[in-house]
C-alpha cells in the first residue's frame, strides 16, 4: 500500500486554505517528498503520521520559487533536530541549485546533502531511484523552464496459490511457502517446486506526478495504465501563454493514458470553490478529483481511498 498526503496544492501566491506545492509519500520504510514549496515543513508538522526527519529522498519537478524554495527552512531545521544522514535531493540541474541553497548558511550542514541531476531534455524515461521493492523514474515535462515528471513503479509481487500448490505438490501453508518466495524455488519430498509453478503474479502499483506542464506526450506515455495520476490543472482551461493545464485537458490525457483515477493539483488563487475544476474535468474523465492541503490517498491495486491528515 502506498500513502500518499498533499502538503500544498496551490500555485504561484499561497492563500490561507492552500500551502505551496508538496506531495508526501509513504511506502513501508520509505518516506518521499515530490517539491517542497514555501512553508512545507510546518505542514509536515500539521500533518499526522509525518516526520521530515525520516525522508531520505526529494524529488523536485522543477526550480520555480513556489516548488521548491521550502528546502531552505527544512534543511535548517534538520540541522537543528541533529541529523546525520544524508539527504538525497533530485531534479533538474540540481547541482547548480543546491549549491546556491547550501551558500546561503555561514556555517553549513551537519549532514551531507547530495544533489542528483535528473534529464530534462527530449522524450526518455530514466531511472532516478532504485529501492528494493520500488523505483522512481522521471520524464521531461513542457513547463517554462527545464522540468520533470516522476513516477513510482512498485516491482510486481508473485504470491504463492497455496491451493494450487497443495493439489500439485502437497505444499501446505508454512515456512517453506516463505522461502519458496524468497528464493524461487525449493526442493519438496524429493520434487523441485519453482514459484513460476505454483505463482500468482500481483501487479505492482504506479503514481506519477506531473509537476508543471502543459498537457504533452510525455506525460501521456509516462502515465499509462497508472493507479493514480497527479497532474497540474491551474486553470480550469489551458494557459498556453504559462504553459499549464487546465481540468479538461488534464482529463483528457488522464484518458488517453488509461489511467484509473486522476487527483488535480496546483490551483490558481482565483479559485476558491474547487468543485468547478473537478467538474470540468469529470466531463471527460469520471474519476477525477480535485486536491486539498492534508488530504490522504491510500493506493491499493483495488483502487484509492481518501482521508484526512488532520
Amino acid at each position: 500500500m502506498l500513502d500518499i498526503t498533499f502538503l500544498g496544492t496551490g500555485s504561484g501566491p499561497p492563500t490561507k486554505n492552500r500551502s505551496h506545492s508538496a506531495i508526501f509519500f509513504h511506502y513501508d520504510k520509505d518516506n518521499l517528498l515530490f517539491d517542497c514549496g514555501e512553508g512545507t515543513q510546518r505542514q509536515m508538522i500539521i500533518a499526522r503520521g509525518i516526520s521530515f526527519m525520516k525522508i531520505d529522498h526529494i524529488f523536485i519537478t522543477h526550480w520555480h520559487a513556489d516548488h521548491w524554495i521550502g528546502l531552505i527552512g527544512l534543511l535548517y531545521t534538520m540541522n537543528l533536530e541533529g541529523r546525520n544522514r544524508t539527504l538525497y535531493i533530485h531534479g533538474p540541474d540540481a547541482e547548480r541549485f543546491i549549491g546556491d541553497i547550501l551558500d546561503l548558511d555561514y556555517w553549513g550542514s551537519g549532514f551531507r546533502v547530495i544533489p542528483k541531476n535528473v534529464p530534462f531534455e527530449g522524450n526518455r524515461e530514466v531511472k532516478v531511484y532504485e529501492a528494493k521493492d520500488f523505483e522512481v523514474t522521471a520524464i521531461p515535462s513542457k513547463h517554462s523552464v527545464p522540468s520533470v515528471a516522476y513516477c513510482f513503479r512498485e516491482r510486481d509481487k508473485v504470491n504463492v496459490d497455496i491451493k494450487k500448490a497443495e493439489k500439485l505438490f502437497g505444499l501446505r501453508q508454512g515456512r517453506l511457502v516463505g522461502k519458496l518466495k524468497d528464493k524461487g524455488e525449493i526442493v519438496f519430498k524429493g520434487k523441485k517446486i519453482r514459484l513460476e509453478d505454483v505463482g500468482v503474479r500481483k501487479p505492482g502499483l504506479k503514481v506519477v506526478y506531473s509537476g508543471d506542464t502543459e498537457p504533452c506526450k510525455n506525460i501521456t506515455e509516462i502515465s499509462k495504465n497508472a493507479d493514480l495520476l497527479i497532474h497540474d490543472a491551474t486553470f480550469i482551461e489551458t494557459k498556453k501563454e504559462m504553459m499549464h493545464s487546465g481540468a479538461k485537458e488534464a482529463a483528457e490525457l488522464a484518458k488517453k493514458a488509461g489511467v484509473k483515477n486522476l487527483v488535480l493539483t496546483h490551483f490558481s488563487r482565483r479559485y476558491t470553490n474547487l468543485k468547478e475544476i473537478e467538474d470540468e474535468a469529470r466531463k471527460v474523465f469520471k474519476n477525477s478529483f480535485a486536491s486539498k492541503d492534508f488530504m490522504k490517498v491510500l493506493v491499493r491495486n483495488t483502487g484509492i481511498k481518501f482521508g484526512k491528515a488532520i
